[in-house]
């Protein structure tokens, strides 16, 4: 009989909690996506949202966290997850997510709510080697959410919409109210949504591509996080990085890719698990 175990992980970031449920069997090594939910924490306490969606997830599988859950693993903002039995550091569990997505990439860009790390990574998703933005708001995720709002975008339309323009202008990637205010000003000349939302697009792919470039990058690259389902900024990522002659880049994106860190944490909860079983094991002989 297969000795396969469920394990969940749960990212909180600064504006949504992301789940996951995965089936790990032993036997075969392999990891399954059972489940996954995204809940926009807005002005809730995140501890609540968490508690939410834990519920909703297990609940949808007809599923017992005391029963049948090997292990809950939290990544993010960790304190927020009360149940967890464990923690994992947001840059491992989005380089094992990276992988889980995209088995043969040797780098891992995680493009997230507060900042941008391109993350090199040998075939197990371990982190071989890093270069991280600041946490200037103008280089997020968190400044494309702003935008959007500003301009009555829905965050979904983003993506779709940068795919439109025909003539964007890039706002200034010095700080975050710097760029606000050249979008503003951009409104009132007249430019349309479509070349404001690409021109924000290529001021945050400017970054990526300069920290792909300072981490000496390998390709294939998988980009992963929320910015990672924007279809608009990997499009701007693909444009920049082919302006650059010394790298033919390849870069892989998922539909799925805001659950990366949620689903390396899984992974690694279920590695935890049989290697805590294996020292209890050896104790007992």
């Amino acid at each position: 009989m297969s000795d396969s175990i469920y394990t969940m992980g749960v990212d909180v970031g600064g504006s949504y909690v992301k789940g996951v449920i995965m089936k790990y069997d032993n036997d075969s090594g392999e990891h399954k996506l059972i489940d996954k939910q995204t809940e926009k924490i807005r002005k809730r306490n995140p501890k609540d949202v968490v508690v939410e969606l834990v519920d909703t997830l297990l609940e949808r599988q007809n599923l017992s966290y005391d029963n049948d859950i090997a292990y809950l693993a939290s990544t993010g903002e960790g304190e927020m997850v009360d149940k967890k039995t464990g923690h994992f550091y947001s840059m491992t569990t989005h380089a094992r997510g990276g992988i889980f997505f995209a088995p043969a990439a040797k780098t891992v860009v995680d493009m997230g709510g507060l900042y941008v790390r391109a993350i090199r990574v040998d075939n197990r998703g371990k982190v071989l080697d890093y270069k991280m933005t600041g946490q200037c708001a103008s280089g997020s995720g968190q400044f494309i959410e702003n935008i959007s709002r500003y301009l009555g975008l829905a965050i979904e339309e983003v993506g779709p919409l940068s795919l439109q323009a025909d003539n964007p202008e890039v706002p200034s990637g010095i700080c975050a109210v710097l760029a606000e205010t050249d979008v503003i000003n951009l409104v009132s000349k007249g430019l349309s949504t479509p070349n404001i939302v690409k021109g924000i697009n290529l001021s945050i792919a400017q970054r990526v591509v300069k920290l792909l470039g300072a981490l000496k990058a390998e390709s294939p690259i998988a980009l992963m996080g929320g910015m990672g389902m924007n279809e608009g900024m990997i499009q701007a990522v693909e444009e920049l990085a082919a302006e650059n002659k010394k790298k033919n880049f390849e870069f892989i994106s998922h539909p799925d890719a805001i659950y990366s860190g949620a689903i390396g944490a899984a992974i690694w909860g279920g590695f935890r698990y049989y290697k805590l079983k294996e020292q209890e094991a050896a104790v007992v002989v």
